[in-house]
């Protein structure tokens, strides 16, 4: 393949930021890797997407508004160079009305690079692993797509080594006692993740999350290999089965930050109500945690084995609070009048709206939560 200069160069330091990424990630320390990282890896891929264009032929740069009223085409510039653009422009320009799971990746990292600059939240490491290590498996497949496995990045990478088998006390700790400074970061990431469909929040090019099965070579010509990777659609229905049980074993659930921005059920039905042009009530609700097997009934002997990305077992209280993620699945399901029937089983009713209403009649203060 015969690359320009400009094109070499930009995939010279994409490989050279997402190592750099990878190495600042990877090093053991006490401190927010995930800053340096996602700060790193927005850079790597704007590179590459800087060097895809120029193999194209296309000057990936801001034209200056003068254009419009000159001849020819003249171009912002910093410094005497041309202004590149930047990644989220490079999004655009890329996949213009295509909205993939590898787009959306990008998206959130960008938002959440200017929700953590400047900021020190080592608790937040934990559950961004998924969205970091995406983006990363990403940038390589498209490194190899576009410009041949010469400039993969397999090659300079490896699997992290981990000083334990499962996630130390402190860890978890931390993740619950979340400092105030987080809190706008954790709205961020609970919004972005709630307004993604179930395709796209499951799928790998969003986020990679994989778990690790020790394995005894009982062939001579795979004793060597200490990890082995594959793709889960090149399994039959067995051995994918067998992956899907073992991933219920050993999957360990993810630590919710307590209680942070979570809604009783009250609350829960009073914001869909006024979202989606439907009638929306508790039974409605309840309906609907049990159709998507968010929580547990009342009787189940487990309380706390909800689906914490949704729901989670408040112990004092003996009820359960819901997330903003939550919110947001039902207001984008119930919307829509099929969905609506197909989940709750009733024919939606649309709102009446009236000239006049009565002033609403507050609730007596001190109610108990409902556990509905």
């Amino acid at each position: 393949m015969n690359l320009s200069i400009p094109t070499k160069s930009n995939l010279r330091k994409c490989q050279a930021a997402a190592i750099a990424a990878v190495d600042s990630y990877n090093r053991p320390g006490p401190r927010f890797r995930t800053a340096v990282y996602v700060v790193l890896i927005i850079m790597a891929w704007q590179a590459f997407f800087h060097a895809y264009f120029y193999s194209q032929n296309k000057k990936p740069w801001y034209q200056s508004k003068k254009s419009k009223h000159k001849k020819g085409v003249r171009y912002e510039k910093i410094d005497g160079e041309p202004k590149h653009w930047d990644l989220a422009e490079c999004l655009v320009k890329y996949y213009r009305d295509r909205h993939p799971s590898e787009r959306k990746n990008l998206e959130f990292l960008l938002g959440l690079r200017n929700k953590i600059e400047h900021r020190n939240l080592p608790e937040l490491d934990t559950i961004l692993f998924g969205e970091c290590q995406a983006a990363l498996m990403n940038l390589e497949d498209y490194l190899e797509g576009k410009f041949g496995t010469q400039y993969g990045l397999r090659e300079s990478l490896s699997l992290s080594l981990q000083f334990s088998r499962s996630k130390p006390q402190e860890q978890k700790k931390a993740i619950n006692t979340l400092a105030g400074g987080a809190k706008s970061v954790v709205e961020y990431i609970e919004r972005f993740r709630g307004g993604l469909t179930d395709d796209v929040l499951n799928d790998l090019g969003y986020s990679y999350r994989v778990f690790l099965v020790p394995k005894i070579a009982n062939r001579e010509n795979t004793a060597d290999a200490a990890v082995e990777f594959f793709h889960i659609d090149e399994t039959d229905e067995e051995q994918r089965a067998d992956l899907l049980r073992l991933n219920v074993i050993i999957k360990e659930r993810q630590v919710p930050i307590a209680n942070l921005d979570k809604k009783k059920p009250s609350e829960v039905v009073n914001i869909v109500s006024q979202a989606i042009p439907f009638v929306f009530k508790m039974h409605h609700h309840t309906t609907a945690w049990k159709h998507f097997r968010v929580r547990p009934t009342q009787k189940d002997s487990k309380p706390e084995c909800t689906n914490s990305n949704y729901c989670v077992y408040d112990r004092a209280h003996r009820d359960y609070l819901y997330t903003n993620a939550w919110i947001q699945k039902l207001i984008r399901e119930m919307s829509d009048q099929a969905k609506f029937q197909q989940v709750t089983g009733l024919s939606p009713k649309t709102k009446v709206h009236l000239v006049e209403t009565f002033d609403e009649i507050p609730l007596a203060s001190g109610t108990s939560r409902s556990s509905r």
